[in-house]
């Protein structure tokens, strides 16, 4: 009895945690043939985007790392209805992530095309002066060096198993390929190169007049309830803990180091656990 109460409870605290983040349909079949399926059925894209804690975490920062390219920010300002519906965006960037990392290639592919599609129409000029297109390849890699960075570190830092300097070579690669497919020209394929990638763009970064809204925004998150935000004030300053201090003076937040490392990260990774116990990790064939 105490089995059944406790099963009936993981389920239900799972479906409420998935619809507070705007996961509010299930996942994507999984596809575990290794001829058909888009990313290796042993890759470590499938270890890290499975592993929903630190997703949040790396998931949020990248949003705040990629705001501050002002011609990235001013597609996003211009054209997305993020403020009116940030959870539906959530769940497009999820199923995207969803079919690329644990569908077919078709799927895969079909995914890639309507991201393409919907990017072909954001254009317009930035508060420079300069225009912008979401699908230019120099813009396209900056946020995939964004997420594929924040969302490592986040797992580094937060997720469920111990990734080998290796493994986040290969992560990085396997994230290369769906670069290229989106159309960018060399994506990073190490953690070096990953590096390298986002400190070239230094020159260009700076926090515009929409970035700022969309960071206060992000900051004052969009759940109701005491859990829910508290839980969102965690997550956000776990994001910005995981950030360099440059990127950190860009976006106009101040550096905690020593508030960090004894509060913030002990109190996230406490969280996490927590949270991976009502939403585990699906089994990986690298388990």
């Amino acid at each position: 009895m105490a089995t059944e109460t406790l099963t009936r409870l993981r389920r239900r605290v799972h479906r409420d945690i998935r619809k507070s983040v705007g996961l509010s349909k299930d996942p994507p079949p999984r596809c575990n043939d290794p001829d058909e399926a888009y990313f290796a059925l042993d890759g470590v894209a499938r270890t890290i985007h499975g592993d929903l804690p630190p997703m949040l975490v790396g998931g949020l920062g990248s949003l705040f790392i990629q705001m501050l390219h002002p011609h990235t920010m001013a597609g996003v300002a211009q054209h997305s209805r993020y403020r009116e519906d940030p959870l539906g965006r959530l769940l497009q960037t999820a199923n995207f992530i969803g079919f690329t990392t644990y569908g077919t290639k078709a799927q895969a592919y079909a995914s890639i095309e309507r991201v393409l599609a919907v990017h072909q129409v954001v254009r317009g000029v930035a508060d420079d002066g300069a225009p912008y297109f979401a699908n230019d390849p120099h813009l396209l890699a900056w946020v995939h060096a964004a997420e594929t960075s924040m969302f490592l570190v986040a797992y580094r830092r937060f997720g469920a198993v111990r990734l080998s300097d290796d493994d986040a070579d290969r992560y990085v690669r396997e994230m290369a390929s769906l670069a290229n497919d989106l159309g960018m020209v060399s994506p990073p394929t190490s953690v070096a190169e990953l590096e390298a990638a986002i400190q070239r763009f230094r020159p260009e970064l700076r926090l515009s007049a929409d970035g700022a809204i969309a960071r206060d925004f992000i900051v004052r998150g969009v759940q109701r309830g005491v859990m829910n935000r508290s839980a969102n004030w965690l997550l956000v300053r776990s994001s910005f803990a995981l950030m360099a201090p440059w990127q950190l003076e860009l976006l106009g937040v101040a550096n905690r180091p020593v508030r960090n490392r004894f509060f913030i990260q002990p109190a996230t990774a406490v969280f996490c656990r927590l949270l991976r116990f009502f939403v585990p990790p699906p089994p990986t064939s690298r388990d």
